[in-house]
């Protein structure tokens, strides 16, 4: 038996080319036209897509510019006359109607002092005497007392006039001063000191003085008018 004839030096130790599918050797022969272009066009399509899609997500979204908001018509605040505290000055006097008023109502206002231009907390009551247009069908008093500093207060719930004041004769609203305790009585009068004239509000409870200073009401159709503070 021959031995084989060895190969050349040059050739003995030459390893073989790893066969890679779709991908030919340069020593062999092609397997279509074109076979390894196609896959390198290919390849380079790819990464081109790839590319142009990075590009197009990384650039910022302009901001969709949000729909104007709807119009919302607010109706204009009306100021509640009712509620308003009149100031009573020497040109204008008028401080309510004789229609706003029932018995034993009563309405907050300011008196100005002419003489001195101070602004007066004051009140008017409606009584349950006498005509709604007559001036004595009504009584009306500075709310701070002629002596002290304390406001006074008009009370119409009796059952504060019996637990706050311990005055358990209480018929109708009286006048009280939460200082001195002293209560004073709408319905009745009393001598002011001196005993020159004579006062509505007389002391029925207290060590207070006197009555309250009394303003004075005039009427003028259908408006009452305070005119003057004693």
């Amino acid at each position: 038996m021959q031995d084989q004839p060895s190969p050349p030096p040059n050739e003995r130790f030459k390893a073989e080319m790893p066969q890679i599918p779709g991908v030919s050797t340069p020593s062999s022969k092609p397997s279509g036209s074109g076979g390894p272009w196609l896959v390198i066009i290919g390849l380079v399509a790819v990464l081109t897509a790839v590319f142009v899609g990075g590009r197009m997500l990384s650039k910022p979204r302009r901001a969709e510019t949000p729909p104007p908001a709807p119009q919302i018509e607010v109706p204009a605040l009306v100021p509640d006359l009712t509620t308003s505290i009149p100031v009573a000055t020497e040109q204008a006097p008028v401080i309510a109607s004789v229609s706003e008023l029932k018995f034993w109502q009563s309405k907050p206002f300011t008196f100005r002092n002419r003489q001195t231009g101070e602004n007066i907390p004051a009140l008017i009551v409606r009584l349950p005497v006498g005509s709604p247009a007559q001036a004595g069908g009504y009584w009306s008093f500075a709310m701070r007392p002629a002596y002290g500093n304390c406001q006074l207060e008009y009370i119409e719930d009796l059952q504060t006039l019996r637990t706050d004041y311990g005055y358990r004769q209480a018929k109708h609203p009286l006048v009280g001063n939460p200082c001195s305790r002293s209560l004073y009585d709408p319905l009745k009068y009393a001598p002011l000191p001196g005993g020159s004239a004579l006062a509505r509000g007389a002391i029925v409870q207290g060590s207070d003085l006197r009555p309250p200073l009394s303003i004075e009401i005039q009427l003028k159709g259908k408006d009452i008018l305070a005119t003057r503070m004693e």
